[in-house]
């Protein structure tokens, strides 16, 4: 009786631990699927000096090898392909490295295809050409390095498939959150720029306004009143001399204009004398001859003294007749001074260099390739890089020559300076606008950010914001034209776009190059 007991017991375990087997077996996924179906998870790639793995894949579903160039190892029956992205020194390629059995196979080993799917952009396919020991992709790999991979391989007359997904630069916020940090969703297309073109300068005295000052007459001077530095008026003295030559052309002119007031008491007696027929008509001739030479000799004199600047008040003074002031000619700044007290001159020496400040110039560097925007009597804007001074002024000059060393050439803005706010040696950035131009993509200039040394745009796909790195052209401060990154019709984010880069921060989607 207790055998027959036993036997069903045995039998029901026996049937227990059959199905415990089979249900495990069929819970347990096939290696070949594993291998076929890889998918990674949201993990960017790191670069490096040698070729890179196109993804890490730490935190994939499926763990992959790691291949021997360091990049992602992909087998199945005993056939294998290594796919990394390279990009020291040159734009980012896929190279794509064989293995059967463990061991690398001649590049030619294998006819190998890539498509890569982005959003918001056409599948991109990647046929491959032999290198020394690798497959060399035809395309570059645009940054940012999100994208789905197909991997097609034929290895004789069979064909093998992998596939996972890469993430990066890429966040998830739907139309709620993007609305509740003031983030504008616009369109990227055609618009009408009018670009600003910004060069250096720097501001210099006006050459048309600079005077030397000269003593005119040899002398020794007595006293300086004026230095280096210094603003001056017209008229003001500067420094006093004694000149000899002086004492000597006053002296003359003195005596001269003695002898003319002889002369004329003369002819006024000789005139009424012979008026009244006591003397004859010829003492009356010679003495209005002699007045009028005594005259002419009396102007000489005192047309050479004017000629000198010396005052009329001091013309016919009779005190030092050596003393020479020296005045200012023009109101403005001494620049340069060359005198001092003791120091003997000569007529012809530059002793002060005065500079009217009213007007300066703002002396433009222009670049080789910015000639032919520049046109004479064209406004610009010239801003201080150091102060807050602005002005607005017209381009006078534009030199026909380059120069050897600097390649460049020199335009010349006339500023007004009543107020004194340009000072010479100030460094400026000038601004011209140029010609409207019509662009066929253009971007608010708000949307730009930088990242990863890019300057992009986040584009919108769906819930996703995806970076976009761009190549820019002209730009006049509110919209810039997109050469390439983003086609028209394209939606991208503006405003307070930085607020994504943020986003991207916390969510770790993007990497470091």
């Amino acid at each position: 009786m207790n055998k027959r007991k036993m036997i069903p017991i045995v039998v029901v375990i026996a049937i227990g631990i059959v199905l415990g087997g089979l249900i495990l077996a069929w819970d347990k996924p096939p290696e070949a699927e594993h291998e076929d179906h890889a998918k990674t998870a949201h993990d960017p790639h790191d670069h490096n000096d040698e070729d890179t793995p196109a993804t890490s894949g730490k935190n994939a579903e499926y763990e992959f090898a790691k291949g021997p160039k360091g990049g992602k190892l992909f087998t199945k029956n005993g056939f294998g392909v290594e796919v990394t992205i390279f990009e020291k020194g040159v734009p980012p390629q896929l190279r794509i490295y064989l293995y059967e059995n463990g061991k690398q196979l001649p590049p030619a080993g294998a006819k190998v295809t890539v498509t890569l799917s982005r959003l918001g952009a056409p599948a991109q396919v990647f046929n491959f050409t032999p290198e020394a020991g690798y497959l060399l992709g035809d395309q570059v790999v645009e940054e940012p390095h999100s994208f789905d991979m197909a991997i097609a391989a034929e290895r004789n007359g069979k064909t093998f498939r992998w596939g996972y997904s890469q993430i990066e630069a890429r966040v998830e916020m739907p139309d709620e959150m993007l609305e509740s940090i003031g983030i504008e969703i616009r369109t990227a297309g055609p618009a009408t720029v009018r670009p600003t073109l910004k060069l250096p300068g720097e501001i210099v005295f006006d050459e048309h306004t600079i005077v030397q000052v000269v003593p005119r007459l040899p002398g020794i001077i007595t006293a300086v009143y004026r230095h280096h530095g210094q603003h001056v008026e017209k008229g003001e003295v500067l420094a006093v001399i004694e000149s000899q030559v002086l004492a000597e052309m006053r002296a003359q002119f003195l005596a001269a204009r003695k002898r003319a007031g002889l002369a004329r008491v003369t002819f006024e007696r000789e005139k009424q004398l012979w008026e009244e027929k006591i003397s004859a008509k010829q003492d009356y001739l010679a003495a209005q001859q002699l007045l009028t030479e005594a005259e002419i000799a009396s102007d000489l004199a005192l047309a050479k003294l004017r000629t000198l600047g010396v005052p009329a008040e001091a013309i016919h003074k009779r005190g030092d007749l050596a003393r020479y002031d020296i005045r200012a000619p023009i109101s403005g700044l001494i620049t340069a001074k060359a005198i001092a007290q003791g120091q003997t001159l000569k007529e012809d020496a530059a002793i002060f260099t005065i500079a009217d400040v009213s007007s300066v110039w703002a002396q433009i560097t222009v670049y080789a390739k910015d000639l032919e925007v520049l046109k004479l009597g064209e406004k610009a804007t010239i801003r201080s890089t150091a102060i807050d001074v602005e002005g607005e002024g017209v381009i006078s000059y534009i030199s026909a020559l380059i120069g050897v060393q600097t390649r460049s050439a020199t335009a010349r803005v006339v500023l007004d300076n009543k107020e004194g706010h340009w000072l010479p040696g100030m460094f400026v950035t000038a601004e011209l606008a140029m010609e409207e131009t019509q662009v066929p993509v253009a971007v608010s200039v708000d949307a730009i950010q930088t990242l990863h040394d890019w300057s992009v745009v986040f584009g919108r796909y769906g819930n996703y914001l995806e970076a976009r790195p761009l190549k820019l052209g002209r730009s006049d401060g509110k919209m810039v034209e997109v050469l390439t990154g983003l086609s028209a019709g394209e939606q991208y984010a503006a405003g307070n776009s930085f607020a994504i880069k943020a986003e991207l921060g916390k969510s770790g989607a993007s990497h470091d190059h």
